[in-house]
């Protein structure tokens, strides 16, 4: 049996009145500090349109609407990117709504049937695993990253991954556009609610079962320095020691609270290799002069190939482990930057303590192998872009602990100093600044890794969305409005 529209196809001038409010409203519900609580209602506009509007209003609608909602990235996009290469990304963000929720029009209007009310969310997780198995940056900006902070929400990914957050997240606004586009609710749409209903409180009590469980482990005192302030691999001895002896005089500040361990942020300088050898005994010095684990993030260019490391030292002032990033941000890609492939942990307490630089962390892939390995803390430096993407890439990296059972102390330049456990909580949190730069010492209950079932059995949901969108959703939405016509 077909649903019957609930609202008569609306006049031009209400459309473009529709059209613009789903937009705004869709731009303060995601973007780089989006408004939790609002993402779970902000889509149901957007479908709306897309549901009551013939194909080609529906189309143009969704994408003015998809357009005005990404604008939001587009400031962040032109500092990483030439301003065509921007527009081109804030324009394929815009396409990813418009390609699922256009999909899922398909869908809803060829079968009718109340159980539709999966295809926007199975899609949503379709597309989002599609773009994290195949573009250079993942699922950066995935609509999960934006219950980050809903803790209750999020340990659901602790089961599925983003995947299993996004299906949940996207199952609400299908539901109450699903209500408010049907004439009325029969036994087989009362069916669907009650099991959305159960669905969301299921997936909220676990959160609430798991935040209940202790961490075991013993606190470890952490700090965290940073300097804004960039050197490049020309710039004079006179502008570069003075930064270089501000990081020395911070980790003695921090070490002199307490910390044993101390991290530095991403690129605290970009040097020649003559000179990278030189600050890396002066680094060793510094790890034995105050006796910390001492984590150093450090470019290395000579000429040719830039390389982007993290050092860390032991309280000995031996370099332990010398990582090299693995996945590199738009600007290290257009420079040629060259990558590594090994995964470094080492033990501190008895604890596995891995290695990883900023944009690793974006992958889900790339922190389900250090949950593979046993990693019970990472340490990871990162430069973000003059604090405009701070909140989201910090969070992007806590939402990695909860996969898979691990803590966070992350270390930012123009960004946040961020430590976190392993159910995401966010235990301290300071932005970090220009000369004489910003410090944080915290305590972070440090022990084994948390076993999840995320990191045994890895992105399940996403594959089962994959499979269902792609090879039966569309297929047969497209089959059967041909069969109605």
């Amino acid at each position: 049996m077909t649903a019957t529209r609930r609202l008569p196809v609306p006049s031009l001038p209400v459309t473009v009145i529709w059209t613009l409010a789903a937009g705004v409203l869709l731009r303060f519900a995601t973007g780089l500090e989006p408004i939790a609580w609002l993402t779970w209602i902000a889509p149901v506009p957007l479908l709306l349109l897309a549901f009551a509007l013939p194909r080609w209003r529906a189309l143009l609608a969704v994408t003015v609407a998809a357009l005005i909602a990404t604008s939001a990235y587009l400031t962040f996009f032109r500092l990483v990117m030439p301003l065509p290469a921007a527009l081109a990304a804030m324009t394929g963000q815009a396409l990813l709504w418009v390609l699922v929720v256009m999909l899922a029009r398909r869908v809803v209007l060829a079968f009718g049937t109340p159980w539709t009310v999966l295809a926007y969310p199975l899609l949503w997780v379709a597309v989002d695993m599609a773009q994290a198995l195949t573009s250079p940056d993942g699922n950066w900006g995935s609509v999960a990253y934006t219950q980050s902070d809903v803790l209750a929400f999020v340990q659901v990914a602790a089961i599925g991954g983003v995947p299993a957050m996004l299906f949940v997240l996207g199952l609400v606004p299908s539901c109450l556009a699903m209500l408010a586009w049907r004439s009325s609710l029969d036994r087989r749409a009362i069916g669907v609610v009650v099991t959305v209903v159960v669905v969301v409180a299921g997936t909220f009590g676990y959160g609430a079962w798991r935040l209940g469980q202790p961490l075991e482990g013993t606190p470890v005192r952490v700090g965290i320095v940073s300097i804004d302030d960039a050197i490049g691999p020309k710039a004079k001895d006179t502008y570069a020691l003075p930064i270089r002896d501000g990081y020395d005089a911070l980790v003695a500040r921090v070490a002199g609270e307490g910390a044993t361990l101390v991290v530095l942020p991403e690129k605290i300088a970009t040097l020649r290799p003559e000179a990278a050898e030189a600050w890396k005994a002066h680094f060793g010095t510094l790890a034995a002069t105050h006796r910390v684990w001492l984590e150093v993030g450090l470019g290395i260019d000579d000429g040719t190939q830039p390389r982007n490391r993290a050092w860390l030292y032991d309280p000995q002032g031996v370099l332990v482990q010398d990582y090299e990033k693995h996945l590199l941000a738009p600007p290290e890609r257009f420079a040629n930057y060259g990558t590594g492939d090994a995964f470094n942990l080492h033990p501190i307490g008895g604890t596995p303590y891995g290695l990883a630089i900023c944009k690793d962390m974006h992958f889900a892939a790339f922190g389900r192998d250090y949950g593979q390995r046993g990693a019970g803390v990472m340490l990871v430096p990162a430069w973000d872009f003059a604090y405009l993407d701070a909140w989201l890439e910090a969070r992007t990296t806590v939402l990695r602990g909860v996969e898979n059972g691990y803590a966070v102390v992350r270390a930012a330049r123009e960004g946040l100093l961020t430590v976190s456990d392993a159910h995401g909580r966010v235990i301290a949190e300071a932005p970090s600044a220009a000369m004489p730069g910003a410090q944080l010492v915290t305590d972070l209950v440090v022990g084994p890794q948390v076993a999840t079932p995320y990191t045994r059995i890895g992105p399940v949901l996403g594959w089962i969305g994959l499979v269902l969108g792609a090879l039966v959703l569309l297929p047969w939405g497209v089959l059967r409005r041909g069969s109605r016509r």
